[in-house]
Formats: C-alpha cells, sequence, structure tokens
C-alpha cells in the first residue's frame, strides 16, 4: 500500500504541540506525503486558536515543492446536536475539517447521546472527517456511526495515535476493529492519519496499518492510496 497523505497534525499554535508549520511541513515532504494537512484544534480547545487565525489560512501557499499543503481545522464536537465550535462561514473556507470528541470541550452521554452528536455533526455540509471516533469513555453506536459516514459521504478516521501504548483513549483498538468490520460491510472508505503533535510523529501510521492488515481490510477503501479520490470528501478545491 502507498501512503501518499497526513490530513490530522497540529502545530504550536494549538497550544499543546511541539513544532512550526514550516517544520512539520518539510518533515512531510521528507517522508515522501503528496498532501499533508495542518488541523489545528478549534477555539474550544484550551490554549488553540482565535477565530481569525483560521480565516487567516487564505494568506499561505498551498505548495510546497511538489507537495499539497492543506490547511483547515480539528472542530470540538460541543453536544449531543452536533454542535461545532465555529461558524459555518469560517467553515466554508478551511480546505479540510475534521470533527471529534474531546473530553474537555464534551461531556459524555450514553450511546444514544454520543452517537448522535456525531450523525449531527456529519450532516454539516463542510465537515470532511470524523476523527478519532475510537475512545471507550464515549461509546457509540458504530453501525449507526458508518451508515451514516456512507450517508452524507463523511470519512472516517483511523487514528496512529490512538492506538499507541502511549495514548490516553480507551479500548481504540477495539473499537477500531468493530467500526472496520462495519466499514467493509457497507463498503465505507477510512483515512489513516497520524494526529502528530510534533514532527517526528508526521506520516507515522504503522499502528493504523498493521491494524488494518489484521482485519484484512481493502486497499480499495483505504484513501491514503488514492490521492485522487481525497478531493471528492474535502472542501478543498470546491469554491
Amino acid at each position: 500500500m502507498k501512503d501518499k497523505m497526513d490530513l490530522h497534525t497540529h502545530t504550536i499554535a494549538s497550544g499543546h504541540a511541539y513544532n512550526t508549520r514550516n517544520e512539520m511541513i518539510q518533515v512531510a515532504y521528507k517522508r515522501g506525503m503528496e498532501i499533508f494537512a495542518i488541523t489545528e484544534h478549534g477555539p474550544a480547545m484550551p490554549g488553540s486558536c482565535h477565530e481569525i487565525y483560521f480565516v487567516n489560512y487564505r494568506v499561505l501557499p498551498r505548495k510546497y515543492e511538489t507537495m499539497t499543503v492543506l490547511y483547515g481545522v480539528e472542530l470540538n464536537i460541543m453536544d449531543y446536536e452536533g454542535n461545532v465550535d465555529l461558524p459555518e462561514s469560517v467553515l466554508k473556507q478551511m480546505d479540510i475539517t475534521l470533527a471529534s470528541i474531546h473530553p474537555p470541550c464534551f461531556v459524555s452521554g450514553g450511546i444514544h447521546e454520543n452517537t448522535s452528536a456525531y450523525l449531527k455533526a456529519m450532516e454539516n455540509p463542510y465537515i470532511n472527517i470524523i476523527a478519532h471516533p475510537d475512545d471507550s469513555r464515549f461509546p457509540v453506536d458504530y453501525e449507526l456511526l458508518v451508515k451514516a459516514a456512507r450517508d452524507y459521504h463523511v470519512l472516517l478516521e483511523v487514528n496512529n495515535t490512538s492506538l499507541s501504548p502511549k495514548g490516553y483513549r480507551q479500548n481504540a483498538r477495539e473499537n477500531y476493529t468493530e467500526m472496520l468490520k462495519k466499514c467493509m460491510k457497507y463498503q465505507v472508505p477510512i483515512v489513516m492519519d497520524s494526529d502528530a503533535h510534533v514532527d517526528c510523529m508526521v506520516g507515522e501510521h504503522t499502528l493504523a496499518v498493521e491494524l488494518l492488515e489484521s482485519v484484512e481490510f481493502p486497499e480499495e477503501l483505504i484513501i491514503n492510496s488514492h490521492s485522487e479520490e481525497l478531493y471528492n470528501y474535502i472542501n478543498y478545491g470546491t469554491a
């Protein structure tokens, strides 16, 4: 499998990451990425960027040598209605948008409430990827999640950081195994991402690859191998 992209990374602007934009981009290029995205945490995350930071992405170049560089946001899902921490007027300006649940911004309910939060977020036409839906602290109905991703044309992420022994998300491997089986059942694509908060982790998908191989997940459903198909899922190029 050729791994051509990493679509979920953070710089010092997110408040708890450790490298600059240029440092992250240079490592991505050296590691052979064709498409690389910087997706800072939304403003509800403590220490992250103000709304105006995202609006000003317009000044940044989208090419580094032969690599396409995308700029976006990892939105915080705030409630069971799927509301997020930036308005659509800003989201429509982003190249790529991820939405995820984080403990500082979301109080877990039962499986019905948490699933509703994801499904309602996917109704937003500017949300492209659901990031790390893998934490048992926020239980979710994977059958409904995967079917909604199919219906709303949203990618589901397999997050390499979640699978790390150093990660804090609970039962990620078991939860991803269930999700991936549903994705195969309904032919729903996924994307592997690093969730890098430091430059040495850019493009690091080793644990995600191992998991996908263990469940015999088909390569045709892994967007990382099909950069041309990615543009059917993201905001970039649609304006």
